[in-house]
């Protein structure tokens, strides 16, 4: 099993259309053959902070989200500058 974590600061004027993107991933990646769970939040504290919990039966269960046209094109905001930093991607394999 594998567990990813993904953290997003976004600068104030892109997290709706970050977290909408992020939204638009979580669908579809729960429809996915080995994909046990997929969820997206708004931290509490921070309302620009998003983030994405994964966890994915292996490694090609991982490499079937991450391929969609969904991921692509959060990952295209993401480059286009929406985020304050480099956002964090922790993956654990676990038993």
């Amino acid at each position: 099993m594998i567990i990813g974590r993904f953290k997003a600061e976004c600068r104030p004027e892109w997290t709706d259309r970050v977290a909408a993107a992020m939204a638009a991933v979580e669908a579809p990646s729960r429809e996915l053959p080995g994909v046990l769970n997929f969820d997206v939040a708004r931290s509490l504290t921070h309302p620009d902070e998003l983030i994405a919990v994964e966890v994915f039966a292996d490694r090609d269960a991982l490499d079937r989200q991450n391929a969609q046209a969904e991921v692509a094109a959060l990952i295209d905001l993401v480059n286009a500058g929406a985020l304050v930093r480099d956002y964090e991607w922790t993956v654990w394999d676990a038993p």
